[in-house]
This record gives C-alpha cells, sequence and structure tokens, in this order.
C-alpha cells in the first residue's frame, strides 16, 4: 500500500513540474506548438496516473467492499467512473 501511495505522489509531482514548465512557456511566449505538445504531454501523464490509480482500485477496493456486502454501492461507483472515463 505504501509504494502505490509513494508511487501515485511521484506522478503528482511529476505533472506538477510538467505544469509549472507549461506556465513559464506561455508566460515567455514559446511557439504555440511547443506548448500544446507540453500540454499533451500533461494530459497523457494524467491519464496514466488514472489509469494506474484505477487498476489498483479494481485490484483492491472493489474486491474488499464486496467481501464486504457493499456490492450495491461498488456496483454504482463502477458504473459512475466507467461514464467519467468513457468522457475523456
Amino acid at each position: 500500500m505504501r509504494a502505490q501511495k509513494d508511487d501515485t505522489l511521484r506522478g503528482l509531482s511529476e505533472i506538477e513540474q510538467r505544469v509549472s514548465e507549461l506556465r513559464r512557456m506561455v508566460g515567455e511566449d514559446v511557439y504555440c506548438v511547443d506548448i500544446l505538445r507540453q500540454a499533451y504531454d500533461i494530459r497523457k501523464a494524467i491519464e496514466e496516473l488514472e489509469d494506474r490509480i484505477l487498476q489498483r482500485h479494481l485490484q483492491g477496493c472493489v474486491p474488499e467492499g464486496i467481501k464486504e456486502g457493499k456490492l450495491e454501492a461498488v456496483q454504482q461507483e463502477l458504473l459512475q467512473l466507467y461514464s467519467m472515463v468513457g468522457n475523456r
């Protein structure tokens, strides 16, 4: 569990650094295409982070919730997540 948390925090730090770089680029009037590439890289990093978190949720939290008798709540959460992911 701790390694997963550390991995998530590391990913967030990397995203924060990329956003700071994007802010700098905009402030310095860097070429638009380069700014767009940086923005795309940030979006991709966020999506990869989301995928890792979702995978851990499906492998850990979902089975745990079902074992605890929370099947309906787990199903509703998964439907909400599915709807959100489908709108990417």
